[in-house]
């Protein structure tokens, strides 16, 4: 029942930047290859904090462009979430014909990350600066404009 709602949403291109519900969030997750992931010690970098599903179109388009911004910016580290109940091997199966130069984690639909809103539509993604306040969220698809734009502002 979650899914055709999300996919629904997931068509929205772009809403106008909402904070997340905690200015300075919290996240630890562990990743697919079973890694921590502590946004805490990413300080100094900015964090591109991406929502996405394996069945998200908008989301499976925008993965290689998250993953080529991160490679040419070493000041730029992502954490892919994968929002979805499907089981993780499927997800990493998914990862083998999708790869990315970033972690993924799964994260549960039913109870999200507790300092970030939860997402009304795929792909959602923070910008976490490099003091870890959020700096921007996007709703729908992410390019490297758009997150040069909005860490130019942040600066």
């Amino acid at each position: 029942m979650i899914r055709p709602l999300l996919a629904a949403a997931a068509l929205a291109v772009s809403l106008p930047a909402i904070a997340a519900t905690v200015a300075t969030p919290e996240l630890k997750v562990t990743t697919l290859d079973n890694k921590p992931f502590d946004l805490a010690a990413q300080r100094g970098k900015w964090v591109v904090v991406n929502y996405w599903a394996t069945w998200c179109v908008p989301c499976i388009k925008e993965m290689p462009d998250i993953s080529n911004y991160v490679k040419g910016h070493k000041d730029v580290v992502a954490i892919g979430l994968a929002f979805e109940d499907t089981d993780a091997k499927d997800i990493v199966a998914f990862l083998d014909k999708h790869p990315v130069a970033y972690p993924i984690a799964q994260v549960d639909v039913t109870a999200p990350p507790k300092d970030f809103d939860p997402p009304k539509g795929l792909p959602t993604t923070y910008l976490i600066a490099p003091d870890g306040h959020v700096a921007q969220r996007f709703v729908g698809p992410i390019t490297a404009a758009k997150l040069d734009e909005a860490i130019a502002k942040g600066k």
